[in-house]
């Protein structure tokens, strides 16, 4: 039997439990890496088969996330305000669950109503508009916070433009920089870099004992 099952259904335990609990009018479907959702015809509605894919290369920037849930109903407003603050705090307690570094977060990827694929061409979109601000006023361009899945979007869209990009900030603050050709990012930008290694050393010295 996949390894990933069992988490698959520590996940199903956990949003049938904050439905019911939440007094939340949606459904969710556990879906298969390409996108494609397994019903089982025997469960009722809101409950879902835990077909799941591993991920072939996990450290991948681009990886495919072992677990997804795909939300629908009245409620998926509620999810999506705010930028899917409720959506990615749901996502991240799920991760906890599923006792995922934060590293790892990318394992595991909620989404309502095609948020994230809206989003995603938002980001598209402001990345562009952004290259063509830099080049023509030569000045930097800080985007808004987001989240790291976020950020490693934005990096990736930036890199066809050749132009440098940096994160900066910390937590949820942290944010991405995209610089003019030929001017590196400063040290603010990447000050958080030796912090975040600090932390992961200490987790996994703790981990040894």
């Amino acid at each position: 039997m996949d390894d990933l099952e069992p988490g698959s259904r520590k996940i199903e335990d956990f949003l049938q439990a904050l439905v019911k609990t939440g007094g939340l009018n949606l459904k969710f479907s556990i879906l298969a890496c390409n996108g494609q959702v397994q019903p089982d015809p025997g469960r009722p509605a809101g409950q879902t088969s835990p077909v799941l894919t591993k991920s072939s290369s996990p450290d991948s920037p681009s990886m495919t996330p072992d677990i997804c849930v795909e939300f629908t109903g009245p409620d998926t407003p509620l999810l999506t305000a705010r930028n899917g603050e409720l959506l990615l705090a749901i996502e991240h307690i799920a991760a906890k669950i599923l006792r995922f570094e934060h590293e790892d977060h990318e394992r595991i990827s909620f989404d309502a109503e095609n948020f994230k694929v809206l989003r995603r061409q938002e980001l598209l979109l402001v990345a562009e508009a952004a290259v063509e601000e830099v080049r023509r006023t030569g000045q930097p361009h800080s985007f808004n916070p987001m989240s790291s899945r976020e950020r490693r979007l934005l990096h990736l869209a930036l890199a066809t433009s050749g132009l440098p990009t940096a994160s900066s900030g910390m937590g949820p603050r942290r944010f991405v920089v995209l610089y003019p050709e030929g001017q590196q990012p400063s040290e603010a930008a990447t000050s958080a870099a030796p912090s975040q290694d600090r932390t992961r050393a200490i987790r996994n010295a703790f981990r040894r004992r």
